[in-house]
């Protein structure tokens, strides 16, 4: 080395940098706590932030696999963890597939709900579909979301079979109880959000959840079908997946396109969906679509 020697630690490539180096040489780092605890925060927020707001979309269930994602998930850091990153489970779809979990936005639940939501999650969902299911038995939406044959049976069946044991590891469910905003009635009068008098939500009520469809919000960033908050609640965002690779609202990674519910009312007797040419739909309650669900890991 030389008294020109500088060196610059790269804390996004966590290396050091020299510059000047005239010959070999032999350098010991030693690394201190000077930071302060609000710079650290302000550090990892950051980090966060930037996972959040770029789509890496790389394999990580090697990383599920061994629990480091649930200890990067509960530190706060996300230290490997992007958007669009995904795991590869041995559990198949609806389709007979492989199924594909997505992270599809980082921390975006914190702070919010009745009682705040302070445990840092992942939202997750699956590539495309992992169950086909009707509404309810008969084409009416009166009961609400809450009040539906999807919320009361089809996806506790799914939670169960499906997502809890990808999901445990060494005997701990890793998927995160959160407090959601669903509805419970509708008024049959009721403008909704085409326009018309044939009925929307009129009611909810706040419950503690595990598993539930998405709303118009979080698929495409705005109300389209829906009327109303009683819809959508805490689901009042898009998802970071949608807003960076829009394609995939309405197909997979590998380009397989199906028509899947939302949660949100459309009329008397329709609930909101996603086309499969990824527009906004809504379909009578007592008919099949997909189920592409979301939860919450940490």
């Amino acid at each position: 080395t030389s008294s020109k020697t500088k060196g610059l630690w790269d804390y996004n490539a966590w290396r050091l940098n020299l510059d000047y180096i005239e010959s070999n040489s032999k350098c010991t780092l030693t690394f201190t706590s000077s930071m302060s605890k609000t710079d650290y925060d302000k550090y990892i927020q950051a980090g966060v932030a930037l996972r959040r707001n770029t789509y890496r979309g790389k394999d990580i269930t090697s990383l599920w696999k061994s629990g480091d994602l649930y200890t990067q998930i509960s530190n706060g850091t996300f230290a490997d963890i992007y958007v669009g990153d995904y795991i590869v489970s041995e559990k198949l779809d609806a389709l007979g597939s492989k199924i594909i979990w997505l992270i599809a936005d980082i921390d975006n639940y914190y702070n919010q709900g009745d009682n705040l939501m302070k445990t840092h999650h992942v939202t997750i969902i699956p590539d495309m579909v992992i169950a086909k299911a009707r509404m309810n038995a008969t084409a009416t939406t009166n009961t609400g979301y809450k009040g539906s044959e999807m919320y009361t049976t089809t996806l506790p069946n799914v939670l169960k079979n499906i997502i809890e044991p990808d999901f445990t590891k060494d005997g701990k469910s890793h998927v995160l109880t959160y407090r959601n905003y669903v509805s419970t009635a509708i008024d049959t009068i009721r403008t909704n959000g085409f326009g018309l008098n044939t009925g929307a939500a009129a009611a909810a009520e706040w419950v503690d959840r595990k598993l539930d469809l998405m709303s118009d919000i979080d698929v495409f960033g705005a109300i389209v079908s829906s009327a109303n908050i009683f819809d959508f609640g805490m689901d009042n965002r898009q998802y970071a997946i949608f807003q960076l690779r829009p394609e995939l609202i309405s197909q997979s990674t590998s380009g397989l396109e199906e028509t899947y519910w939302l949660r949100s009312i459309a009329d008397s007797q329709r609930f909101t969906a996603v086309g499969s040419y990824g527009y906004n739909w809504h379909m009578e309650a007592n008919l099949e679509a997909y189920v592409r669900p979301r939860f919450l890991i940490g």
